[in-house]
Formats: structure tokens, C-alpha cells, sequence
């Protein structure tokens, strides 16, 4: 940046000053909330947030320095909660991305489920990834999945779960045709992200235990070891 572009002490000050402000004022609406979800206090936060974003710039830009400390901004939280003060009935919304990182392993391992299955009458279903899938998410919960994943020749992605209130519970089949449309972010009670985004560091190579070290160069051609089709 260039000299005639950069902030003058003044704005720095300023802009310093306008956080002290925002503390206060985020501080005296957290003693004054009416409840968990006051909307006051949410406002206050974002407004501290936009302030503290404002000076670590300016702060950056005049003297090549950071503030220690980060705050989320508004856009990296939820709404303000609207929704029943005394909820009925709640929806928990889950979604796990996976990527096929050992096709050969998945068919595999599906290949093993329908063979131990007696009653499978379709041999061909195996022979896909698609179908491959279908048979796996069919025989073990999402759960379960979710902590073998590596077994099925899987990779974890980005992971989310909202936790939805409501004045009463769904009538049986209502929303099962669109099961993720029309969520309103303003009745998430609350919600958990996962996502390597959030990794600072990434483990060096001599950080990762032996064992795990093998599981990684796990050769395509190398036997697996059958599955207990009956953990579920």
C-alpha cells in the first residue's frame, strides 16, 4: 500500500476508541439480556465484531500490526432466534460430505455385504459405485459410517448439524418428499460445523501415528479384512 493511501494515526485512534465503545455497549446489553437469544445482545456483538474488524485493518495498514484476538463477523453467525420460547418438537438436520477416495475398497467391502446377505437376488449391484453406495448406507447407520469411513474406502469432507425448534411435531410423510427445503434459520437452536477450513495447522508427516501411517498407504490390491455386518 502506499503512503497516501494508508490510514493516519487519527483514524487509527478513532478507529480504537470505536471499539472501546463497542465493548461497552456489548458488555452493558449482556447485563441487561432478556433471555438466551436477546436480540440486543446479538446486535451488540455483530457491531463489536465490525468495529474490531475496522481496527485490525487500519491497525495493519499504518503500522504492519495485529490485534491478538479474532471475532467472528456477522455473517460467520446465526440470526437472531425467533423461534418458540417453549419448542414441542425439534428437527435435527445432518449433512456429511464424503469423497470416493478408494473406489476398489468401497466395491470391496460392498462386495463382502451382499455376498454374507442371503436373500440379496441382484449380483450386479455390487458392481457400481452407486450401487456399491447404496448397499453400504442400506446395512450400517450414518453413524457408524461416519466412524469407519476410512474402512469404506471414504474421506470426510465439510460437516453440519442444526438442531431446529418448533411449535409442534411434523404429521407422518409431511415433508419427506422436500426434507431440506424451507428451513428457517431463525429457529436453529443451535448448530455444530466441521470443515478443515477451521484446521490452523496441518500434521506433519513424523506427527501421525505408525499405525495410522500404514492405514494411509494401504496398497489397492491388499486384502481387507472382512466386515461384522451385524455392528450397527
Amino acid at each position: 500500500m502506499s503512503d497516501a493511501a494508508q490510514p493516519t494515526a487519527a483514524e487509527v485512534r478513532a478507529a480504537a476508541e470505536a471499539v472501546k465503545t463497542a465493548l461497552d455497549r456489548h458488555l452493558a446489553a449482556v447485563e441487561r439480556r432478556s433471555g438466551e437469544d436477546d436480540p440486543a445482545v446479538y446486535e451488540a456483538f455483530n457491531k463489536l465484531a465490525a468495529a474490531a474488524e475496522a481496527y485490525d485493518e487500519l491497525l495493519y495498514d499504518r503500522y504492519d500490526e495485529v490485534t491478538p484476538f479474532e471475532i467472528p463477523g456477522a455473517e460467520d453467525t446465526l440470526p437472531p432466534y425467533t423461534g418458540p420460547e417453549e419448542p414441542n418438537a425439534l428437527s435435527v438436520l445432518i449433512r456429511r460430505d464424503y469423497a470416493v477416495a478408494e473406489p476398489q475398497r468401497l466395491l470391496a467391502q460392498a462386495q463382502r455385504i451382499e455376498a454374507a446377505d442371503e436373500d440379496s437376488t441382484d449380483a450386479e449391484t455390487a458392481s457400481t459405485i452407486h450401487g456399491a453406495l447404496g448397499i453400504l448406507f442400506g446395512e450400517f447407520e450414518p453413524d457408524e459410517i461416519a466412524s469407519r469411513h476410512k474402512e469404506f474406502g471414504l474421506e470426510e469432507g465439510d460437516s453440519t448439524l442444526w438442531v431446529t425448534a418448533t411449535e409442534e411435531s411434523a404429521d407422518p410423510g409431511e415433508w419427506l418428499e422436500a426434507p431440506f427445503e424451507a428451513v428457517d434459520p431463525q429457529s436453529v437452536v443451535c448448530r455444530f460445523d466441521v470443515s478443515a477450513v477451521f484446521d490452523d495447522d496441518e500434521p506433519d508427516d513424523e506427527d501421525i501415528p505408525g499405525h495410522l501411517e500404514d492405514e494411509l498407504d494401504l496398497d489397492e490390491d491388499e486384502d481387507l479384512e472382512p466386515l461384522d455386518a451385524d455392528r450397527r
